[in-house]
């Protein structure tokens, strides 16, 4: 049925709730969250209410809408949540980094508990520090925890495996008391896992005085390898102790610190990371925002996006802008952090000055990041506009390209890359090995490539259409806007022979090489096009062929490597390694091989009459 816009706006209620804007292939575009549906659904579509640009053009593409019906702002606030994380819809504000984030681990819950490295908090018995942003800065921290305190780090299940095993490496270099030979009493064991906790939590001083009086003591009874292994030990410890910098002497709670730069539809959101007190680290964050998109709107959905990826929440997160409905968020918060969450914006003193750097540090990365920017988007879009307008394509966005690997024939592999918008886009890469062809026929061989990619999208498509799903959910149902064939005339025109068959509009352009192997022009419309070589439109040409020949080698490579893969020399009798080398180093191809005579076969290295009357013999009867 045909959906009447203002008929079905007239029916929306009054409630909290989420609504979702459809478009007419029926993908979800934006969602969004309301204290009263009625109300904010009828601005969009009011033509006095001015919400900008960006949203003025997502309304010309709503087809429908929908809404869910909630009991609070709360529930409305999680429901937007979790639907724009599933869906991703085009015009919501996203981030543009997925990050998880280290923690470290002490397993309370087993017999002997373990120091691990972790990237998930979960509701167990175990016991996490962080999160901390620097994977090395944990690793390093937890080496120095075993050396401490010497604590186990085999994932043996106890007291099943008490004396199962012979003690490991770390036991006879001293790292572990030997926990798998059942002869550890459990308290002393637990009484090193308090002191490491301790530690975790920042006590450093008593581990400080501990290893300063037992290098002095060392050194005194003329142990100077001792004294030196102490010595070590406490300057990993001074190291560890030296990157905590101290905010405030007076507090012990843990916070973030968010603060934002914007410019036109660019964003930089920075977290400063506050654990026990101290300032253990930072991360900035991208996102994509529409222009006329407020700074309170933008960390609204950073604070969302941010705290729904990551398990830990602190007590306490500080703005530079106090948002509307913070109630909300506080509750919603609150409930992931099991206490409660206050979100604040500091006015005076040092939390308002640990803002403003964060503020500042925001800016200068947005200032910093835009010229990187800017020339990352001349090397791929830009490059990509400059390769449509020299073909005359009206849009360029997703470019295939294929090619063809060997060894003199035999066994012989396919592949397909696959650029869009001049980035690589790898989950669309495929590989093919070859069916029906052998020997060495690289158009053949590109026709069966070709045939079956299309085929098989054609086929997908078809069932996609049956079940009523969207055509794009498929592997191989997106199309390309150009082929770039990697050689001239030639494989251009077996590409649209294939593409003709399958009754396929697709333009196909070859990338022509010259006499050194490099690209020196496009073929295309049975024209060579020149281009510039010093264009960004050149350097992503050769970044396609690059790929696409990396991508088939190293599918054959790992074909070799598995023994799957073999000279057709192989099958030659009085052909061993020695001589197969000394052959494929003579002669380039196949062919050429297979054109010479008897004798010059027999000039090869270590080659007699009867192995080149062999070789000259097997070009003749297979």
């Amino acid at each position: 049925m045909e959906f009447d816009i203002q008929e079905e706006l007239a029916k929306v209620p009054s409630s909290p709730g989420v609504y979702i804007m459809h478009d007419s292939r029926d993908a979800i575009i934006y969602v969004g969250k309301a204290k009263s549906l009625t109300n904010r659904l009828h601005q969009y579509f009011q033509p006095s209410h001015d919400e900008g640009i960006k949203k003025a053009q997502m309304v010309k593409q709503i087809a429908y809408f929908e809404y869910i019906v909630c009991d609070s702002e709360l529930e409305a606030l999680v429901l937007e949540c979790n639907l724009i994380k599933e869906h991703r819809p085009k015009y919501n504000t996203m981030l543009r980094d997925d990050k998880t984030y280290p923690y470290i681990k002490v397993t309370l819950g087993e017999m002997y508990p373990r120091v691990l490295f972790s990237r998930e908090l979960k509701k167990d018995k175990s016991r996490y520090f962080g999160p901390f942003t620097s994977a090395k800065a944990v690793k390093d921290t937890i080496e120095l925890v075993q050396k401490l305190y010497h604590l186990r780090t085999c994932a043996q299940k106890f007291p099943d495996s008490f004396g199962k095993k012979r003690p490991c490496l770390n036991f006879h270099m001293g790292l572990c008391p030997g926990v798998c030979t059942g002869n550890v009493p459990e308290e002393e064991y637990l009484k090193s896992v308090q002191e490491a906790m301790e530690f975790l939590e920042g006590h450093y001083q008593p581990v400080v005085k501990m290893l300063e009086d037992k290098m002095k003591a060392a050194s005194e009874n003329l142990d100077f390898e001792k004294a030196a292994e102490y010595r070590d030990l406490l300057g990993s410890v001074k190291s560890c102790l030296q990157k905590q910098k101290i905010t405030n002497t007076t507090e012990s709670d843990d916070r973030d610190i968010v603060a934002l730069a914007t410019e036109e539809d660019d964003a930089v959101v920075q977290v400063f990371f506050i654990r026990n007190g101290k300032l253990i680290g930072r991360e900035h964050f991208f996102m994509n925002v529409r222009i006329d998109e407020s700074e309170e709107d933008i960390l609204g959905r950073f604070l969302q996006q941010f705290y729904a990826g990551t398990p830990f929440v602190p007590k306490e997160i500080f703005l530079q802008i106090e948002l509307e409905d913070v109630k909300a968020y506080e509750d919603w918060l609150s409930q992931k952090r099991g206490q409660r969450v206050y979100i604040k914006v500091p006015v005076r003193g040092q939390k308002n000055k640990l803002v403003e750097m964060a503020q500042k540090n925001a800016r200068l990365v947005l200032d910093q990041d835009k010229e990187r920017i800017k020339k990352e988007q001349g090397r791929t879009i830009g490059a990509m506009r400059e390769i449509s307008k020299l073909l005359d394509l009206d849009s360029l966005n997703r470019m295939e390209a294929y090619d063809i690997s060997n060894i003199n024939g035999y066994q012989t592999v396919g592949s397909m890359v696959v650029f869009e918008q001049g980035r690589p886009l790898r989950s669309d890469y495929r590989k093919f090995k070859l069916k029906t062809v052998t020997g060495p026929d690289d158009y053949g061989s590109m026709r069966e490539v070709l045939t079956r990619r299309f085929k098989h999208g054609m086929e997908e498509r078809q069932e996609l259409e049956a079940k009523g799903l969207d055509e794009s959910t498929g592997s191989f149902t997106r199309f390309p806007d150009v082929i770039m064939m990697d050689g001239g005339r030639g494989q251009v025109n077996i590409c649209e022979e294939v593409l003709s068959e399958l009754g396929l509009n697709i333009p196909v352009c070859g990338m022509v090489k010259d006499d050194h192997h490099r690209t020196r022009g496009l073929y295309f419309h049975n024209v060579e096009i020149p281009i510039d070589k010093h264009s960004e439109g050149f350097h992503l040409i050769t970044r396609l062929q690059d790929e696409a020949h990396r991508f088939a080698i190293e599918y054959h490579r790992s074909l070799r490597s598995k023994g799957q893969v073999k000279s057709f020399l192989d099958d030659i009798e009085g052909i061993g390694p020695a001589r197969r080398k000394a052959l494929m180093k003579r002669y380039e191809s196949a062919e050429e091989m297979s054109k010479a005579t008897v004798e010059e076969l027999q000039q090869v290295e270590s080659m007699d009459q009867k192995s080149a009357q062999a070789v000259y013999d097997y070009f003749r009867t297979s």
